[in-house]
């Protein structure tokens, strides 16, 4: 069967987001500096890295990326795989190619059946009705559903939609799923005032998915015929000015977008996120290193985490986000001119 325009855009994604990799990432983390104390009086063996979110034992997890297609497909059943043997949890990409064609459901199930018991996070476009979200759920066995705002991604995009009003669709979906709903951004950050609009609506779970990492604005404007919109290539709020702007929140935050090393969770974590996602990095690994290549670095991650933890002098994430920490002068002005209180 000829493979659809919808599904082929899955494989275009996945080649495009290789293409514009970027090994250092723009997210803002190289503008935020821990204080070293030369006394950290911790141990390696006595830090505790569980975030106490949804009974998760890392800190940090494989973000959205693949599906719909029979190569996506195949990249989900290895993430979900290297999810399975780290212990992370995991989020597969958009699954709203599968609702308008049902025969791509598999594309998703096989990382349920590459995991059968991990923690695997479902995805949709904000615009969805609750039994859509449903569909979702059940066609992954999901444990939590990401909802994505993408209104940058669908400007740009040659056959995106143009009508924006999300709201009514997110609060329906937040009450009338049984599972936790995320709203997500894909990559152009939050702001203060839409954090505060998700909390009327709800909304307890939030991954800010800041600028830096994967840039949907570049993705995009790579599929079109013309130059329009490549003015937005950096467009939006850096993972760091969205996690400034979520400051004093009540919100559950995750960040995403330009996570590159141990370091940038444990910086990320300070300013307040609950987890972090990971997405491009390790589909980058993933298809230049191979699947094993992939969990080791994961793995590696997991090795050094506790030790740099150790080394700050934070037995747990509570005391890390005590530990002090110096703004660029970038970002003291953008705290200063939005109104925000320091970290």
């Amino acid at each position: 069967m000829a493979q659809s325009l919808q599904s082929h855009r899955k494989d275009e994604h996945v080649f495009l987001a290789e293409k514009y990799f970027q090994a250092e990432a723009s997210a803002g983390f190289d503008q935020v500096r821990f204080i070293h104390n030369p006394l950290p009086e911790t141990a390696v063996a006595a830090v505790d890295l569980t975030p106490g979110l949804f009974g998760w034992r890392w800190p940090f997890f494989i973000n959205a990326m693949t599906g719909g297609s029979a190569q996506t497909g195949r990249y989900n059943e290895a993430l979900a795989t290297i999810a399975k043997h780290c212990g992370l949890a995991m989020a597969t990409g958009s699954q709203s190619v599968a609702l308008a064609e049902p025969a791509l459901a598999e594309t998703f199930a096989r990382a349920r059946t590459a995991n059968p018991k991990g923690f695997m996070i479902g995805n949709l476009g904000a615009d969805k009705t609750l039994a859509q979200a449903q569909t979702a759920v059940a066609m992954l066995q999901a444990d939590a559903l990401e909802l994505h705002l993408n209104a940058v991604q669908e400007t740009v995009m040659p056959e995106g939609d143009a009508d924006f009003h999300w709201a009514e669709s997110i609060q329906a979906i937040v009450v009338g799923l049984d599972q936790p709903v995320i709203v997500k951004e894909v990559g152009f950050g939050m702001n203060r005032e839409a954090l505060a609009k998700l909390r009327t609506l709800g909304v307890q779970y939030v991954d800010l998915g800041g600028r830096g990492g994967t840039n949907f604005a570049l993705i995009e404007g790579a599929r079109r015929q013309d130059q329009a919109f490549a003015d937005l290539a950096d467009f939006g709020q850096t993972t760091v000015e969205s996690l400034l702007e979520a400051q004093g929140s009540e919100l559950t935050l995750l960040a995403t977008g330009g996570i590159r090393t141990p370091l940038d969770v444990l910086k990320a974590l300070r300013l307040g996120a609950s987890a972090v996602g990971i997405s491009g990095l390790v589909l980058h690994w993933l298809i230049q290193e191979g699947q094993a290549a992939a969990e080791a670095h994961l793995q590696a991650w997991q090795t050094t985490l506790p030790k740099l933890m150790a080394m700050l002098g934070a037995q747990n994430l509570a005391a890390l986000r005590q530990v002090p920490v110096v703004l660029s002068p970038a970002l003291v002005s953008y705290t200063k001119q939005r109104n925000l209180p320091l970290p």
